[in-house]
């Protein structure tokens, strides 16, 4: 698979039946290993192993509704509160980001009200901290550890 904007993490693939699969440590099984799922699973790595999420505090692709559609996010971090405090949308290293993924990930955060937005396709990532009280988001650097007292 294509070298991500990551620390290098030594995931679990394997072959079979000609198809690549990766071991996804929050569902606890082997998925097939597309462009979009490398980056999920390279992303999830990263809220474990460098801002120190617990696998318990990670959702992976659970259905939320909105206008009566039933949409599928990639991933939820919550907090210690189990309050939900990262909502990330993974794209494709190919899938150029665009004005219309953040509409996207912004239509599912009105039925979740993360605090924090990550948008990556493994190359690009864009942190955004939300502010409610002006109901504007606003870039950051990175997202906050599992143990910051940030809010």
């Amino acid at each position: 698979m294509n070298r991500l904007n990551f620390p290098v993490f030594k995931l679990p693939i394997k072959n079979r039946e000609n198809k690549k699969f990766i071991f996804d440590f929050i569902r606890k099984k082997w998925v097939v290993l597309t462009p979009e799922e490398w980056v999920r699973q390279n992303t999830i790595s990263y809220l474990i192993q460098i801002k120190k999420y617990p696998k318990s505090h990670i959702k992976i692709e659970g259905v939320i509704t909105i206008n009566n559609l039933k949409k599928r996010y990639d991933v939820i971090a919550f907090n210690k509160e189990y309050e939900i405090q990262i909502l990330i949308e993974c794209k494709s290293p190919t899938y150029k980001i665009s004005r219309k993924v953040f509409d996207q990930i912004a239509l599912y955060n009105l039925q979740v009200s993360s605090k924090y937005l990550m948008i990556t396709n493994g190359i690009k990532h864009y942190f955004c901290q939300m502010d409610y009280e002006k109901k504007i988001y606003l870039f950051i650097d990175d997202l906050p550890n599992y143990n910051s007292k940030v809010n």
